[in-house]
């Protein structure tokens, strides 16, 4: 089997460890890995496959030689440095929002439209971890009896804004339980012990970034710009893996077993829906695992043909990481690369 060199550029950020983590689990053919950060973390070692890396700061230069670039350092870094490696002759997978809508870029979720990724000239884009798990759901939904309205609240986990949100929410929960008062820098307010309706920034309609995200990303995942997506984030003090409570309209009636026998046989998807013996979806139950979960799979009884869901998913893994490494794993199998 052909072996590939390999640059994982934020290797000592939370979704970068994560990939490495990734790429060893499912044997990726790695010829040489290359972990790639900022100039603070040059010097800090990583390890893969039993061994101890140096990490390198991130330049044009690095990716000489590199087959496949794996991005999730932000989207400046995105932005200056994905072109010079494409330049240079490798595929960029890119974890930040610089290429999603770019007509140009392909946006993947390897188990809805992997067909997409043929159209790529050099950068194919991961979408946000909250419509990952989402459109996972959506699609077999949508091929059965075509969507046209969603509407989705989002319980995200601090881990989604990086190693450092974690500690914080640690510490604010050491400092509360203290009887001390709460230290905050990563958020607007303390998360421990709360929820915060507020995930990227706002614009002048009141919704945000995150928000219109999930709109925009899904139409162009599901390749249909007529279906109607709302939505609202929340951050809450959970240290990883999200949730969402999903509605959804139909053209066609799907009632609640018909939509459970589907997403069972979906790809990515494990149903655990027996609320009678207290059975759904948990976010410390799919953490650490590559499924997108969803449960309480019930008809909404306001309107003629509606469902409501709720999704949980690794955001680390499904919503950022193993979608990547999945892309490339993909590629391969197409000899795309």
């Amino acid at each position: 089997m052909k072996k590939y060199n390999v640059a994982v550029v934020g290797a000592t950020g939370a979704v970068g460890q994560t990939i490495l983590k990734i790429l060893e689990e499912r044997n990726f053919p790695v010829k040489n890995i290359l972990p790639l950060a900022s100039a603070r973390s040059n010097g800090n070692t990583v390890e893969f496959n039993g061994e101890k890396i140096k990490v390198q700061e991130a330049m044009p230069s690095s990716f000489a030689g590199i087959d496949i670039a794996l991005f999730s350092a932000g989207r400046v870094v995105s932005v200056e440095l994905a072109p010079e490696a494409v330049k240079r002759g490798a595929v960029v997978i890119d974890n930040s929002n610089a290429f999603r809508m770019d007509p140009e870029v392909p946006l993947v979720v390897p188990e809805v439209n992997p067909e997409h990724i043929k159209k790529h000239k050099g950068i194919i884009a991961n979408p946000n971890c909250s419509t990952i798990q989402m459109v996972i759901v959506l699609k077999p939904i949508h091929d059965a009896a075509r969507i046209k309205r969603v509407v989705v609240s989002t319980y995200q986990a601090v881990s989604g804004t990086g190693l450092e949100a974690v500690e914080e929410l640690k510490e604010q929960i050491k400092a509360i339980l203290n009887s001390e008062n709460p230290k905050n820098e990563i958020y607007p307010y303390p998360i421990a012990f709360n929820t915060l309706p507020h995930i990227d920034v706002f614009d002048d309609t009141g919704y945000s970034l995150e928000e219109w995200k999930m709109l925009y990303e899904t139409r162009k995942i599901l390749d249909d710009d007529s279906i109607g997506v709302t939505a609202t984030t929340v951050r809450v003090p959970v240290l990883n893996c999200h949730s969402e409570s999903v509605n959804i309209e139909t053209e066609k009636k799907l009632t609640a077993n018909m939509a459970r026998e589907i997403l069972s046989k979906a790809p990515g998807i494990k149903v655990i829906d027996d609320p009678q013996m207290k059975r759904y979806p948990l976010p410390n139950e799919a953490c650490g695992k590559d499924e997108v979960f969803v449960g309480r799979i019930r008809e909404d009884f306001s309107v003629n043909n509606g469902l409501n869901l709720w999704i949980v998913a690794d955001n680390l893994r499904k919503g950022a990481a193993l979608n990547a490494v999945q892309i490339a794993e993909c590629m391969l199998d197409n000899a795309l690369i």
